[in-house]
């Protein structure tokens, strides 16, 4: 029950865009990049931390929903300048 709404969690990195696109994209990006995801996911299991592995999943699920729905990560000239619209 709980994990539907924390995977509305990571799209908290899109408060960088309140500064300026420069930082919302680099926070946005470090918020949304899988390898992060696994490497969140990694350290909890081999520390024995389900916080971490939680997380891990949530921001992997997250990341791979934004890519299913075209979202990809960011540059910093505009929110809408994707990976994924090159």
């Amino acid at each position: 029950m709980v994990f539907p709404l924390l995977l509305f969690v990571p799209d908290i990195g899109m408060l960088g865009y309140l500064i300026n696109t420069r930082a919302g994209a680099v926070l946005y990006n470090a918020v949304h990049h899988r390898a992060i995801a696994v490497a969140l996911y990694i350290v909890g299991s081999l520390l024995i931390l389900p916080v971490f592995q939680l997380a891990g999943v949530i921001l992997f699920a997250h990341s791979s929903l934004d890519r299913v729905f075209d979202y990809g990560l960011k540059y910093s000239d505009a929110f809408r300048h994707t990976h994924l619209s090159d």
